[in-house]
């Protein structure tokens, strides 16, 4: 019995032998590791044996049935490191990276900053500095917050389609627009504060209007200052230290003159000293002049439509184009290139992420 049995193991362990160098994965080697030494695994089923002989074949084969057990854990496990290591040696083949490659930037120093976006940071830089808060009011708006609070008499031209966005009319008749200035959040703020109010409004607005210097969106900003004792002095210091801070210069000479604004009287039109002699255009010297912006003080019919009274409170109010003085500071020949999303264009003259506005170490770096 025990010569018969002592062949059987070894036949046994041949086979398990073969099929364990067989097996091309872990999978495959799991499997085989199950069918030898599972709990219905060849060799466990001969282990069970043992417990029916006799002491002396217990002697004999109990130590034959460990060995065959011990070698073929052994085999698993060696044939399992060599899988391992010939799937590392795949993987490292299929995913090899060349170390001299540069390691790729990342996106703070890859990204940047709109110059719209630093325009408006730069002018909130400014005006906070000075005292003013920000404020904001919708992109829709109605016919009177837009037109008829702001002194707009009927028949204006800015009321008819070919200069305005207007949405279908209501059941009721009335029209929403696409705001044309940023002056109704003005209304609103009158509305919803009490003098003294000192507040810039930047935001998006919209005109039929196309070409070099005009895009049917673009950007403002506008300044309100209401209180009781504010006058047309105290506006020109207002924008001519904005003006000195924005283009970075120690001293700027600006001149003002007459206009119409259905929403301020009296209304000017401000024109800031520069010198257009180079490929450049340079603020705070030089003799030409050239227009950057409106103003005025504040309509006596515009405050009222606010909720106030204008015997009681005065004030004045400016705004300018955020595009166009963004391309009079940084030197962009062409309006129309702030939104034709071209990632050479943003490359190139876009601002970095951490580059934050700041009057302590200057607005730009």
């Amino acid at each position: 019995m025990n010569t018969i049995a002592t062949a059987d193991i070894e036949a046994l362990e041949r086979d398990l032998a073969t099929r364990i160098a067989g097996a091309t994965d872990d999978a495959a080697l799991e499997s085989e590791r199950v069918a030898a030494l599972g709990k219905k695994g060849a060799v466990s089923e001969l282990m069970k044996g043992l417990g029916a002989m006799t002491p002396d074949e217990r002697k004999v084969m109990g130590p034959a049935l460990n060995g065959l057990k011990e070698r073929v854990t052994q085999a698993i496990a060696a044939r399992r490191a060599v899988l391992r290591e010939a799937e590392l040696t795949r993987r490292l083949e299929q995913e090899r990276v060349d170390v001299t490659l540069p390691v790729r930037p990342s996106g703070l120093e890859t990204g940047r900053i709109h110059p719209v976006s630093q325009v408006i940071d730069e002018i909130t830089a400014i005006f906070a500095d000075l005292g003013f808060a920000i404020a904001e009011g919708p992109d829709i708006e109605t016919d009177y917050y837009n037109f008829t609070a702001l002194n707009f008499p009927v028949g204006h031209p800015a009321r008819e389609m070919h200069d305005t966005f207007f949405f279908n009319p209501k059941e009721d008749g009335e029209r929403m627009l696409l705001r044309t200035h940023t002056s109704p959040v003005q209304i609103r703020t009158m509305e919803t504060q009490k003098p003294p109010i000192r507040v810039v409004i930047p935001g998006r607005t919209y005109r039929f209007d196309s070409d070099q210097t005009h895009t049917p969106m673009f950007h403002q900003v506008e300044g309100l200052v209401l209180d009781e004792e504010s006058t047309v002095g105290t506006l020109k210091w207002v924008l001519e230290e904005f003006c000195k801070a924005f283009f970075e210069v120690d001293q700027v000479r600006m001149r003002f003159r007459p206009s119409f604004f259905p929403f301020t009287e009296p209304s000017m039109e401000v024109d800031i000293q520069c010198d257009r002699s180079g490929s450049e255009i340079r603020f705070g010297a030089g003799d030409d002049w050239l227009e950057i912006l409106g103003c005025g003080m504040v309509h006596p019919n515009v405050i009222r439509h606010g909720g106030l009274d204008p015997d009681k409170v005065q004030g004045f109010a400016w705004g300018m184009g955020i595009d166009r003085i963004a391309m009079l500071k940084y030197g962009m020949p062409d309006l129309r290139a702030f939104f034709d999303a071209d990632i050479r264009w943003l490359n190139h003259y876009g601002f970095r992420p951490l580059d934050l506005p700041s009057l302590a170490r200057g607005l730009t770096l």
